[in-house]
């Protein structure tokens, strides 16, 4: 998916909210009562190519306000390194090349997660799966009212170029076996860079707080914080299915409706890096889990994946599953 589309159907609203929570369209929590001494540092902006927002609690407003610096800055490190849509970055750069002498450690353990996701859901997360993307955004660009995917001749082409096996990645270098091969690392580096600004926050001193960067994590070190996430209904943009609580956890959602390649809205952009296909098995994916990378790149492969396989691959990392079904109706899987 590109940078600049958001995939993710959060609504964060206050726990303790007597407005119908339909209404809710902004991150708020519930707290122990401490808000006069903590106070909230709020920033809102754009980041990675789409809405962003930093809630941080912390006595000191100056000092809130020099880690949000700090966060910032992280952000605009690590988008030079994944952003598809900057000629200059790093993936760019490996796409166009092939290969990539020393990659930084942050594109390092961006792949060693994903390879260790690409095992647990039998290869339904592989993020080898930008040519499959280039081929149907290319097919609509050129027939927006078509009711077919890209011919089978095209699909059988480009599937040789995707598939994980074909990188190899160390500390001295990423390499792609096949000519024509790119990465998309967007199915996971949101939550990446989401969990790295976490870790920077932390070590500048704050304590609680909540980072919306495409991926939501929050945290609270001191145990008074809780927030309430709701899963959208897509067939009304401001309602809500269901609401659960979040407590020093992350959560991510992903539905094919929200990006279709055909002007009809019939293929989407969750494809099954195995087949080619682009047709999601559910409404809508949400993922709990420890970090926000395991939620955004669990979110994006469960999409194509029988519910069994589902739960095994969500017990390995202790997450949460909500399964919105054909019918809209909301599945809970342990």
């Amino acid at each position: 998916m590109n940078d600049s589309t958001r995939r993710r159907f959060l609504t964060l609203c206050a726990a303790a909210m007597l407005s119908p929570l339909a209404a809710c369209n902004r991150p708020s929590e519930k707290s122990g009562g401490r808000d006069n001494q903590l106070g909230e540092t709020l920033w809102k902006g754009i980041a990675l190519g789409s809405g962003a927002e930093l809630r941080l609690y912390h006595p000191d407003r100056k000092q809130a306000e020099q880690a949000v610096n700090r966060a910032l800055a992280e952000t605009a490190r690590l988008e030079k390194i994944f952003s598809l849509y900057r000629d200059d970055s790093l993936i760019s750069r490996l796409n166009r090349e092939g290969r990539l002498k020393n990659p930084p450690s942050d594109l390092l353990a961006v792949l060693s997660l994903s390879s260790e996701i690409h095992h647990l859901t039998q290869g339904a997360f592989d993020p080898t799966i930008q040519p499959l993307w280039n081929l149907y955004a290319e097919h609509f660009r050129r027939y927006p009212n078509a009711d077919e995917p890209p011919s089978a001749q095209q699909m059988k082409q480009t599937l040789a170029l995707v598939g994980f096996k074909h990188i190899t990645f160390d500390e001295d270098e990423i390499r792609f076996h096949r000519k024509g091969m790119g990465l998309s690392l967007n199915g996971i580096a949101q939550g990446y860079i989401t969990d790295r600004i976490v870790a920077v926050l932390r070590q500048s001193g704050i304590r609680q707080a909540l980072v919306d960067m495409g991926e939501i994590r929050v945290f609270d070190d001191i145990g008074e914080r809780t927030w309430t996430v709701g899963i959208r209904n897509p067939e009304q943009e401001n309602a809500v299915l269901q609401t659960l609580t979040l407590k020093n956890a992350a959560f991510a959602t992903s539905g094919g409706y929200g990006t279709t390649m055909d002007e009809a809205g019939k293929f989407t952009h969750l494809f099954d890096p195995r087949t080619g296909i682009s047709r999601p098995k559910y409404r809508s994916i949400s993922v709990m889990a420890e970090t926000a990378a395991v939620a955004d790149a669990f979110s994006t492969a469960f999409s194509i994946m029988p519910e069994a396989e589902i739960q095994a691959a969500a017990r390995a990392k202790q997450a949460k599953v909500w399964l919105l079904m054909p019918d809209n109706q909301m599945k809970a899987l342990a």
